[in-house]
């Protein structure tokens, strides 16, 4: 529901930002069909293999972020949202092409169901991009900086293959258990600032606009001025 009622934000000849996830993949299905059955014509660009790949088999035209300048807006997943709509993202891996896009856009819609709003982040582990070079290095720095045990921070696993998760930029994800981020802006910058981060799953200050769906239907969340 959410993800269909999100699609319904495009406008003829606007620039769009696809995201990441089961929920998108609704978004992107509706595109498809708008595309297909109304004409619509966008110019969109994907934030990962796997969000490329659907898009082209809706017959959804991608572009390099570069060649567009700029989008008018991105649709895309949140793994927790709270009420200032400050997002964990990256539970789908993306989190890094993900923030890149959302920041190259006017507007971020987020679908989400009830299950993602909270009062404080931290429940989901938050995402965290590392490099290979000396990644237990960086993993201890982090361990620093939080406080929390490196037990506490692991290396992301692909369950298929029992091998270290690889995302599409080449790198680890280390997934910080911290049960609740009290400044999240401040511990984005934190992270950002240690050599061996790429960048976290925490989005401040960049979505707009949630669409949620619950029992009662949907409901559309506004960020305060």
């Amino acid at each position: 529901m959410a993800g269909i009622h999100a699609a319904g934000y495009v406008k003829n000849g606007m620039k769009v930002g696809l995201g990441t996830g089961s929920t998108v993949k609704y978004t992107i299905l509706e595109l498809g069909r708008r595309i297909r059955n109304e004409g619509l014509i966008i110019s969109c660009v994907p934030t990962s293999i796997s969000t490329e790949k659907l898009s082209i088999e809706q017959g959804i035209k991608l572009y390099e972020l570069s060649i567009l300048e700029g989008l008018d807006l991105v649709i895309d997943g949140a793994d927790e949202f709270d009420e200032n709509l400050t997002l964990i993202k990256g539970g789908g891996g993306a989190l890094v092409r993900e923030k890149i896009i959302a920041q190259a856009s006017e507007k971020m819609i987020v679908v989400a169901d009830e299950s993602k709003r909270v009062e404080k982040l931290g429940k989901f582990a938050l995402p965290v991009e590392v490099i290979k070079f000396s990644w237990k290095e960086t993993q201890r720095k982090i361990s620093e900086i939080t406080n929390i045990e490196i037990s506490r921070i692991n290396r992301r696993m692909n369950n298929e293959t029992n091998e270290p998760m690889i995302t599409d930029n080449g790198n680890f994800i280390l997934d910080l258990s911290l049960e609740e981020i009290n400044n999240p802006s401040q511990l984005e910058n934190e992270l950002i600032q240690l050599a061996g981060v790429l960048d976290c799953g925490l989005f401040c200050d960049i979505a707009s606009t949630v669409v949620l769906a619950n029992p009662e239907g949907i409901e559309i969340i506004e960020k305060r001025a």
